[in-house]
Parts: structure tokens; C-alpha cells; sequence
């Protein structure tokens, strides 16, 4: 087995990452994207396929979503690729691709016959533009089908059904989905008509009539733990347990039963929301470990360099500024504890036995101008103790934010389970107010208590010793110039 994967050719968007990691029957399978590689690992034996049913080569891209499901003797793996790979050049700092060769796929790996086939693509051939990618599958048990969801991309997007064998894609939704869970007898996605904005709701197929039911959040104020709103929801990973569904997007995690929501309303838990910074739980999954979440949030999963308008240079600030490190959290209602810090970013995590296998890469997916014809970050393996990650003490953490991301509106949700002296230290420029919300991760999660703070001009301390489950903060007066050091210990 390869452990780190240096830089290679891979014309694309900055960095991908150890995608769809998944260990079955033997068989420890993932992508490496943007390199365009399948890796399938057994007994210490490496087969790698390079998307040859797709094209020529060489390839680029392969999968950024986790695209995978296992059924009976066989991997499912999804998601887009070039094939060939073109990269256009440089012109001073900045790079495009050409979009002509991009594939979007859906594959088998058979793992008795230790065979590969190509069972749906689809292509627009177009300069710039694509086809929907494959971001999801889910495995229909009750049809004997394959649900895919789709939102990355410019045409044919939606929510579709693929027969497990190949054959004709049906479409099911038009509303694009990117992530998903089985939940009950229903296979939920996310809805996300703009992708600029992100979720605004979960739509599920019931998977015995066929029917689709679409929840969609009309305040995210009002269904808030907190009581505060929240932007830019990019989409994250989906997974069921506790007869809950649970969407982790940037920001937090929606919680409950979307289906009937008479039942139990879904309820937003803020986690990790640093404004407009996106510190997210992009482009990665979460397992389910013990019965509880094992869930990553990413430092810096999408960076900004090259802008085609002057007017993108504000980006740069928001995407390349580095609030703290990646965290996975563990989330055992009504608690939810850190349990480990790492760099950059998580993309994809599986167990084998009694150990997690994380898949990471230390460079983002980049945007704009921003392509190279090498996969720009290192990529690689690491192996821990299911035990030790779940018996451990939490590990301390500074996480620093600016008054510029946040403004006036609520950030935070930071666990404190474990932590015997938490606190912040805040510096502003005039005096003003900090509201601190206490609140936990039950089922129904439940506002504990919130207090005031008064701060002064210059430095402050805020004692956080009294708080045992998750809090978030909201400056009273926006503040552009203030610091905030949020120390965990």
C-alpha cells in the first residue's frame, strides 16, 4: 500500500485527494484524484485502472465527491474524468483546461472476478462547460437499482436511477442533489437549485412507491438552535442513524426526519461556522463508528488564487485565510466531542477492523484561473486506533477568527466536551457585546442557556469553564478590525 502520493500529472483545478476510500470483502478500494487512478488493494497486491474504458489517455480527475457503494461482490464507483487530459497553458500566473474530454462515469469493480466495466458516461464535449458529475451512490436494495445524485456541473443535473447491471439512466428529480444517505425505507438528498448558495432543503425517494417528497427549509433562523441564520450552505456529506437523517453542509448539520417532518422537524446545529470562510465538511464523508458520527470538517478545502475579474480578488481573502485545523468530531447524541486535529484537509475515511483509514490531501481544490497540469498537493494514507481515537482526550486547539469574516452574524459552534479550560480572547477596536450560545446535540437538540459578555476596547478574556456541550458566538456590533482567538484546551 502507497501512504503518501506525491504531486503527479493531472491537469485540473489545483488538488484532489484519496477519494472513496472503501474496505470490502478483502478489497481496500479508492481513487486518486486528480491523477485519474483506481486503486484496488488485496494481500499487498496494487492494481490500479487509469479510466482506459473512457479514452486513451492520459487521464485526469476520476472522483472529489466519494461516490461509491458495495453490493454483493461488487464496487460501485462513480464520478467525472478526463480522458484525454488538456491543458490549455499558462498565461502569466494563470491556467485553464480545455472541458472537451470530460467524462462524467459510473463503474463496477467485481471483486471475484477482479474485473472492471464501464457502466454509464456521459459527455458534452464541450470547451468550457460539462455534464452534471456523479457526486453519489446509493444503492436502491428494494428496486435492485442505483440512485445517483448529480449538482456538479451545467446540464442534466438532478437526482437519477441506473439499473445495477448498465443500461439507460432515468431521471428522478430535476432539482440537483450532491450528497445523500439511505434513511429508513427513503433515499434522501440534498436540494441545491444554486450552488452559490447552497442546500435549501432534502428531497427523498420513497423507495417502495416511487414517490418523491421535497422538504424545504423556509427559515434557517427559525429552525436553528441558536436562533441565528446561516450563508453560503455548501453541501457536505449525508448520513442515517437514531432514525434521523443528518446533512452536514458549511455551517453546521441539519438534523431530523425530512420525510414527516410532523414527526420530528428538522432542527440546524451550528458547527464550525466561521462566516465566510470555508472551513466546511466539503468533499469528504463520515462513518458511522460505535453507533455514533465520525464526522470531518475541513480547513481548507477550496482555495482561491486567480480570479477573472479584479472584483475576485475579495475571495482571495475569505478562501486562502486558515482559521484553525481540520477536526473530526464524534457525535454520540447529546454530545459531540473532537477527537482529533489534522492539516489541510480529510477526503475520505473507511474502517478496516478495529482501524480507521483516513485519506487526506494538503492542498485544496482551487478555482478561477487556478489550473496546472500536476495534481498540486501531496496525498496519502493514515491509519489510527478506533479505541484510541474514542478514548482519547481531546486535542487542544486554537482556532482564530476575524471580525471581517463573521460581521454581525453568528460563528462558532464549537464543541467543548472534554475540555477543562476553554476560552476566548478577543481584541476590538471599541467596546461592544459578545452573545455566547449553549446548546447540545441531542435528539431533539436543545438551547441550554446564553449569555452576555461586555468587552472593552482592546483585550479580552472570556472564560468558557462553565460550558459543557457546543457554543457560538455573535459579536452585538460588527467589528472588522477584531480578533478572535477561540483556545481550546
Amino acid at each position: 500500500m502507497t501512504y503518501i502520493h506525491p504531486p503527479r500529472y493531472g491537469p485540473e483545478w489545483g488538488s484532489g485527494g484519496v477519494f472513496g476510500l472503501t474496505y470490502y470483502k478483502g478489497v481496500l478500494y479508492y481513487t486518486l484524484s486528480m491523477e485519474g487512478e483506481a486503486h484496488f488493494i488485496r494481500d499487498d497486491i496494487e492494481e490500479i485502472y487509469r479510466f482506459q474504458h473512457l479514452g486513451p489517455g492520459p487521464a485526469s480527475g476520476g472522483d472529489t465527491y466519494n461516490a461509491v457503494d458495495v453490493v454483493d461482490d461488487e464496487i460501485f464507483f462513480g464520478g467525472w474524468v478526463h480522458n484525454p487530459a488538456v491543458f490549455k497553458g499558462k498565461v502569466n500566473a494563470s491556467g485553464e483546461i480545455d472541458f472537451r474530454n470530460k467524462y462524467s462515469h459510473v463503474h463496477s469493480y467485481n471483486i471475484n472476478e477482479r474485473s472492471i466495466r464501464l457502466l454509464w458516461s456521459e459527455s458534452i464535449h464541450d470547451e468550457y462547460k460539462w455534464a452534471g458529475e456523479i457526486s453519489q451512490i446509493i444503492y436502491d436494495p428494494v428496486n435492485d437499482r442505483l440512485l445517483l445524485g448529480r449538482a456538479d456541473g451545467h446540464v442534466n443535473l438532478g437526482l437519477y436511477s441506473l439499473p445495477r447491471k448498465g443500461g439507460k439512466l432515468e431521471r428522478i428529480s430535476d432539482v440537483p442533489g450532491l450528497k445523500g444517505s439511505l434513511f429508513l425505507d427513503y433515499a434522501c438528498f440534498d436540494m441545491q437549485p444554486n450552488w452559490m448558495t447552497g442546500i435549501d432543503g432534502v428531497q427523498c425517494v420513497d423507495l417502495s412507491s416511487g414517490r418523491l417528497i421535497k422538504y424545504t427549509v423556509e427559515s434557517w433562523s427559525k429552525i436553528s438552535v441558536d436562533g441565528g441564520g446561516v450563508e453560503i450552505r455548501g453541501s457536505g456529506y449525508a448520513l442515517s442513524t437514531y432514525t434521523r437523517y443528518y446533512h452536514f453542509f458549511r455551517g453546521g448539520v441539519l438534523v431530523g426526519n425530512p420525510v414527516e417532518p410532523c414527526i420530528d422537524e428538522p432542527r440546524f446545529i451550528r458547527l464550525f461556522d466561521f462566516g465566510r470562510n470555508p472551513y466546511a465538511p466539503h468533499r469528504s464523508n463520515a462513518l458511522p463508528v460505535a453507533g455514533g458520527i465520525l464526522a470531518p470538517f475541513n480547513a481548507y478545502t477550496h482555495g482561491f488564487l486567480h480570479g477573472y475579474r479584479e472584483s475576485d480578488q475579495a475571495l482571495v481573502k475569505y478562501y486562502n485565510t486558515i482559521v484553525g485545523p481540520s477536526v473530526l468530531v464524534y457525535i454520540a447524541p447529546p454530545q459531540a466531542r473532537i477527537v482529533m486535529a489534522l492539516g489541510a484537509r480529510v477526503t475520505s475515511m473507511t474502517k478496516k477492523g478495529g482501524e480507521i483509514i483516513i485519506g487526506y490531501s494538503t492542498t485544496p481544490n482551487l478555482g478561477g484561473k487556478d489550473a496546472t497540469p500536476v495534481d498540486a498537493g501531496f496525498k496519502g494514507l493514515t491509519i489510527v486506533s478506533e479505541d484510541e481515537l474514542l478514548s482519547s482526550q481531546p486535542p487542544s486547539i486554537v482556532f482564530r477568527v476575524y471580525g471581517w469574516m463573521v460581521g454581525d452574524g453568528f460563528f462558532g459552534g464549537i464543541p467543548l466536551t472534554g475540555y477543562r479550560d476553554p476560552y476566548l480572547v478577543v481584541y476590538t477596536g471599541k467596546p461592544n457585546k459578545l452573545l455566547i450560545k449553549h446548546y447540545d446535540a441531542g435528539l431533539p437538540p436543545e438551547l441550554i442557556e446564553e449569555t452576555s459578555v461586555e468587552l472593552k476596547e482592546g483585550r479580552n478574556r472570556v472564560d468558557l469553564k462553565g460550558y459543557w456541550g457546543i457554543v457560538s458566538f455573535k459579536l452585538e456590533n460588527s467589528d472588522q478590525g477584531a480578533r478572535i482567538y477561540i483556545v481550546l484546551n
